[in-house]
């Protein structure tokens, strides 16, 4: 019999439970995935996941663990398969609204952020973004541009995780 909302949430999510049904573990794919987004968010490093937005990644990353618990046999499989479709559902459901609200989007996949404003460097943006100097000088050889950051106007760390330049007009 549930009496509190601690009965409630240990019913939910089976947290006793020696075996969990179906619901019970979209429920708990539903919560990982929420609480993955916003761990990646509070983190605000994007270069960790290279060409990919977090919000990409932490789909990988979750499906890719749940999906192999229900082929190697230490969850039920359907009860598995059942989360992994309450995933993909809810990454495309983030998707179509962040698609819709500009807000929405830039909470779930970033923005991107000034590295460089009128040729000066932007300190406080990059060391929140684990970024040096170097890191941006060897972004700028590597593609091609120039190899001195003062011919450097602007810089952006895209939300991808790209760095992006323009040159300074000569």
């Amino acid at each position: 019999m549930i009496t509190s909302l601690g009965d409630l949430i240990n019913w939910a999510l089976g947290l006793n439970a020696q075996q969990l049904n179906i619901w019970q573990m979209g429920l708990r794919a539903a919560i990982t995935y929420v609480a993955a987004l916003i761990m990646v968010r509070i983190i605000g490093d994007r270069r960790f996941i290279g060409k990919y937005a977090a919000f990409d990644v932490i789909l990988a990353i979750i499906l890719g663990s749940t999906l192999s618990r229900g082929i190697n046999g230490t969850s039920a499989f359907f009860q598995t398969i059942f989360a992994g479709f309450i995933l993909v559902t809810m990454h495309s459901l983030f998707s179509a609204i962040a698609s819709r609200h500009v807000k929405l989007e830039n909470t779930i996949k970033g923005k991107k952020r000034v590295l460089i404003k009128n040729g000066q460097l932007c300190s406080k943006t990059m060391q929140a973004s684990h970024i040096t100097q170097e890191d941006l000088a060897s972004t700028l050889r590597l593609q091609g541009q120039v190899d001195r950051l003062d011919l450097v106007e602007w810089a952006y760390l895209e939300r991808n995780g790209d760095i992006s330049f323009s040159l300074k007009a000569e």
